[in-house]
């Protein structure tokens, strides 16, 4: 059955992918031209099933340009997915926190993003059978979509933030003044992902809902150093939250 619905699971977030009813799981890696993650928490398979009797396919894990990917080969998979005849892309993501109002755990509606990233999926030859040259990114993040994940966050009892994402290429963490500079530029969140995929499925008209899990609070807010594993840590205890959301949302936006 053609699914509906894409979905590209962030760092740790993964585990939603087990309540995908009727699936059929693929390797990534036995994938033409897939790239292949070599990051702890993106496993790299694409699983097709239902959710809620939504017909649903799942990425479960992404490719990040600091892998040494260029922005094309990132934005590869979310091609394909909107290639598979979804009519929404739900993409979610690890974050570090930089609004005060943010707390580790926190799950934030992605409401825009600012590119730091130094590149952009449709440099080059445009793809015309796929969308137009100069894509229109004022409502990146579908107003639609994002409506009906507050309500959906009110039903299920989830407190939902809303904020800017700004993606930066990594692989290290931002320094302190970094972090001041991205909250000088408006940014609530900072990561290395998402950004690439979100381009591409407004170039090919997908409307977009983007969710992130705070898994830290970003350097110089906190007297602590960073780590991968903290950012793993927190990102699956707040999966089980994601996964009552996603299952909450993905009925009220299935045409």
């Amino acid at each position: 059955m053609q699914p509906a619905i894409g979905i590209i699971l962030g760092s740790g977030l993964g585990a939603f992918a087990d309540s995908i009813r009727e699936r059929t799981v693929l390797p990534c890696s036995t994938l033409p031209h897939f790239p292949s993650s070599t990051v702890a928490g993106h496993p790299g398979t694409l699983i097709f099933g239902a959710i809620e009797r939504v017909p649903t396919v799942a990425l479960q894990g992404r490719v990040h340009l600091y892998e040494g990917y260029s922005v094309a080969e990132v934005a590869y998979p979310a091609r394909v997915l909107c290639c598979l005849g979804i009519r929404r892309l739900i993409v979610t993501n690890a974050a570090g926190g930089i609004h005060s109002g943010f707390r580790q755990g926190d799950l934030m509606l992605m409401t825009d993003h600012i590119n730091l990233m130094g590149a952009n999926p449709l440099t080059g030859p445009n793809l015309d059978e796929l969308g137009p040259r100069f894509p229109d990114m004022t409502e990146a993040y579908s107003p639609a979509l994002r409506a009906a994940a507050l309500e959906s966050a009110v039903q299920e009892g989830i407190h939902l933030q809303q904020g800017v994402y700004l993606g930066l290429p990594g692989p290290s963490y931002e320094t302190p003044a970094e972090i001041r500079m991205c909250r000088a530029l408006g940014a609530d969140a900072v990561g290395m992902s998402t950004v690439p995929e979100v381009i591409v499925a407004n170039h090919m008209g997908i409307p977009v809902l983007g969710i992130s899990c705070i898994t830290n609070m970003a350097a110089g807010l906190v007297p602590l150093k960073l780590t991968h594993r903290e950012v793993l840590d927190t990102a699956e205890k707040a999966a089980g939250t994601l996964s009552v959301l996603l299952r909450a949302v993905i009925p009220r936006i299935h045409e």
